[in-house]
């Protein structure tokens, strides 16, 4: 008999739920101290009555400073907040995500009941108790049961992903223009208010994601029973909801936020020579909206897909392993566990942003979100000891197709700092690559001199060879985790890169946030000294999305590896044979379906974009005094095309992902998808890294030569500039790559691989057909 966890069982039942208790109710007072930054026209004595504090309530403003009438420009920040975040119908991020979730609403229930059919066509929806598939010797739940509760499973991850990235989408439009606002007291004050507002995105969703997970466990556990095995294997309902609403607010927040951007930068800013941002820009209030609905919710979803999907995959491998065999609670409940510390080490991770330390000069901004990254990855590491010390048994067995082996619990520390510590590698790699302060882009934007066509090159290669080290890391953590404890260890390696998700988000989302803030400035005609305060946050914020990004993808390359595992193990397939016809087939194929989905995100941006640079132009062209700011644009008509654009395009790509599993499954069978799944792997990972690269890259280099920091950005500008020009079209082209294509690859490789695991029963009984025939 295997020894069990020194953490009693009662405990773990306590101590998961208070730790996503206390995550929630840490971003309520983050949202609580956010909230005081007033955005109405008392705003100047509502500040000063808060007293002094770092925080910046009773700071001087630069308006006072400048003789700027203050109320006015409260209420024409507050003004555009609104119409950002609520706004006339069919102008606001609000809006938006209400149409496109009736949309996306239609697809869950109609998925919904084709995973109750098809699993429970398993044993010809009978209700009789089944030999379990793992051991014979005891019964298990019949199929039917683990078709209904996947069912439910599924709809409660959908619902879970949609909230997560609404909810973020409504505190990024809440937090825009008090960042704004703060900005006129210094820069740190601004930072503070942004960073905050990201921490309370990130720590609502950690915590909500592990809070339904395991609620919905221990309900579930209720019919159950014993039967470990069927539980979670209808859990892993949860991650195919999560990542498939993701798919869909990525792709279509993507679509929404570039053909905006797009629009909006080349008549703007290269026909026009007008600033970001401008008023004038009849897109601009829908290349803003679009930075919440794309950047904000569509992030917030995608993480959201990630965690769930590791964490289901883990549970899966552990049920059949010694854990789930032995019906050790808490030994099982170790990726939760690790979740849950990861919540209360980020918790203290952010107060070294928002308290310990101030952020008095811009040069400070961007080491003190790499210092969250590096804080958070040091503690996480003594934390993990501690949960693989009192939540795991000293030795036990980890299933290992077919086989059982046999793993200590230091072995598995070591899997998920492997884990933890290739995703920091990932980030600083990725910052190197994207960030104007070191060499790869400064070379892009001196190939401005000579034009686009340079500008394109450089950038090209900057992303092929940005792929090395993160896929070396992954390679790495791939052979060190599965060496260790076969795919259990892959999987939570995937949960050690997720494990700091919280400060993870809080970064992520500071860059849209900051990005509003400064188009907010613009709009708004505050002073030219706020604009390069918020510029210099975005700055900041550009290169931490892009670090963003890389955690995304290479969770999602361990997490899709784990699934994969997973898959073949309940299929019942031993070994893949990559030189057996089956399999090559679907390795070529499935190769090809990274090119195949990206072809279609990048024309639905492009195709839209065309539309929006006519409406652009033409509003230029017909508006009287539209130039001379003595007329209004049309916003409503661009908000309208980005909208339009985004809700059809979107379904396509995402029934090329949701539908080749079922389609490979169904009539080439399990091996088939096996190729399948691990030929996107292999190629979806590469051109996602590539792809948010570039086009981090050739944003910052636009940005570089923007601030004009150095002698060698002076001497590339001004705004307006041929280099100048140039730069922006690099940045445009870079715009679908590093926000819609790219992002939603990771996406692309998980959901294939956790729906195949989800219908894997399905496929191993009736997949196949075209070959049984043959």
């Amino acid at each position: 008999m295997v020894a069990s966890a020194f953490l009693p069982e009662l405990w773990t039942e306590i101590l998961i739920p208070v730790c996503a208790v206390v995550g929630i109710a840490f971003s309520l007072f983050q949202w609580f101290i956010v909230s005081r930054v007033r955005v109405s026209a008392d705003q100047g004595a509502s500040s000063s009555s808060s007293g002094g504090s770092k925080n910046g309530y009773g700071d001087y403003l630069i308006e006072e400073e400048e003789g700027v009438n203050d109320q006015s420009v409260v209420a024409k920040c507050a003004e555009i907040q609104t119409a950002i975040s609520e706004g006339p119908v069919m102008i606001s991020a609000t809006s938006f995500l209400f149409t496109e979730s009736r949309y996306v609403g239609v697809f869950m229930v109609i998925f919904a009941a084709i995973i109750f059919v098809f699993l429970g066509s398993v044993e010809g929806f009978s209700t009789e108790n089944k030999p379990c598939t793992y051991d014979e010797t005891k019964t298990c739940k019949p199929a039917l049961a683990t078709a209904a509760f996947s069912t439910i499973a599924f709809v409660l991850g959908a619902v879970t992903s949609v909230l997560s990235g609404f909810l973020g989408m409504k505190i990024a439009t809440y937090a825009n223009a008090r960042t704004t606002l703060e900005a006129r007291k210094g820069v740190g004050k601004a930072f503070i208010v942004a960073f905050r507002s990201g921490a309370v995105m990130g720590f609502l969703l950690a915590a909500s994601g592990l809070l339904v997970l395991y609620v919905t466990i221990n309900v579930f556990k209720i019919y159950y029973g014993d039967d470990w095995e069927g539980l979670f294997e209808a859990i892993t309902g949860y991650g195919l909801g999560g990542s498939s609403m993701a798919l869909f607010g990525r792709v279509g927040g993507g679509i929404y936020t570039k053909a905006a951007d797009v629009g909006a930068d080349l008549v703007g800013k290269i026909e026009r020579n007008i600033p970001e941002d401008d008023p004038r820009n009849p897109a601009v209030i829908a290349d803003n909206v679009g930075d919440n609905v794309g950047d904000i919710a569509g992030m917030g979803s995608d993480l959201f897909g990630s965690y769930a999907e590791a964490s289901c995959a883990a549970l899966v491998v552990a049920s059949i392993s010694s854990f789930g065999i032995n019906h050790d609670f808490t030994a099982m409940c170790y990726p939760l566990l690790i979740s849950s510390m990861g919540i209360l080490v980020c918790l203290i991770t952010t107060l070294f942003a928002t308290d310990f330390f101030e952020i008095k000069a811009v040069k400070e901004i961007e080491p003190a979100l790499k210092n969250q990254l590096i804080i958070s990855t040091v503690i996480m590491t003594v934390g993990i000891a501690v949960v693989s010390w009192v939540g795991l048994p000293s030795s036990f067995t980890i299933f290992n197709f077919g086989t059982q082996k046999v793993v200590q619990n230091w072995q598995l520390f070591l899997c998920v700092c492997v884990g933890l510590w290739a995703g920091l590698i990932i980030g600083f790699v990725t910052e190197y690559y994207t960030s104007n302060a070191y060499s790869p882009v400064q070379d892009v934007a001196d190939s401005c001199r000579t034009g686009a066509a340079t500008n394109v090159i450089f950038g090209l290669a900057l992303g092929y060879k940005s792929v090395i080290i993160p896929i070396f890391a992954i390679a790495v953590s791939i052979f060190v985790s599965f060496s260790f404890a076969a795919m259990y260890g892959v999987a939570v390696a995937a949960l050690g890169m997720l494990s700091t998700i919280a400060t993870g988000l809080a970064i992520d989302a500071y860059g849209p946030i900051s990005d509003n803030a400064g188009g907010i400035a613009e709009m708004a005609g505050m002073s030219h000294r706020i604009r390069e305060r918020t510029d210099a946050l975005d700055a900041a914020g550009n290169t931490t999305a892009a670090i963003g990004k890389g955690f995304a993808i290479g969770s999602a390359a361990l997490v899709s590896l784990a699934l994969f595992g997973a898959f073949v193990s309940r299929a019942g397939v031993h070994t893949v044979d990559v030189l057996t016809p089956k399999v090559i087939i679907g390795l070529l194929v499935g190769a090809m379906l990274p090119y195949w989905f990206s072809a279609m995100t990048m024309k639905s941006v492009g195709s839209a974009a065309l539309k929006m640079v006519e409406e652009v132009r033409r509003q230029f062209n017909t508006i009287p005094g539209l130039m001379e700011g003595t007329a209004k644009p049309d916003y409503a008509t661009c908000v309208k095309i980005s909208t339009d654009a985004s809700i059809k395009e979107m379904i396509p790509p995402g029934c090329l992902v949701m539908l080749t599993p079922l389609i490979v499954g169904f009539f080439f069978g399990v091996e088939t998808l096996s190729g399948v799944l691990a030929g996107s792997l292999v190629s979806g990972v590469q051109i996602a890294i590539s792809a948010s690269n570039t086009g981090g890259a050739w944003d910052n280099a636009k940005k570089y030569i923007e601030a004009g920091v150095s002698e060698h950005a002076k001497s590339l500008g001004p705004k307006g500039s041929e280099p100048h020009k140039a730069a922006v079209i690099g940045d445009t082209i870079g715009d679908p790559l590093k926000d819609t294509s790219g992002p939603s690859l990771n996406i692309l490789i998980k959901l294939m691989a956790v729906e195949s695991l989800v219908f894997a029963p399905f496929f191993a009984t009736h997949g196949g057909i075209l070959f049984k025939y043959l």
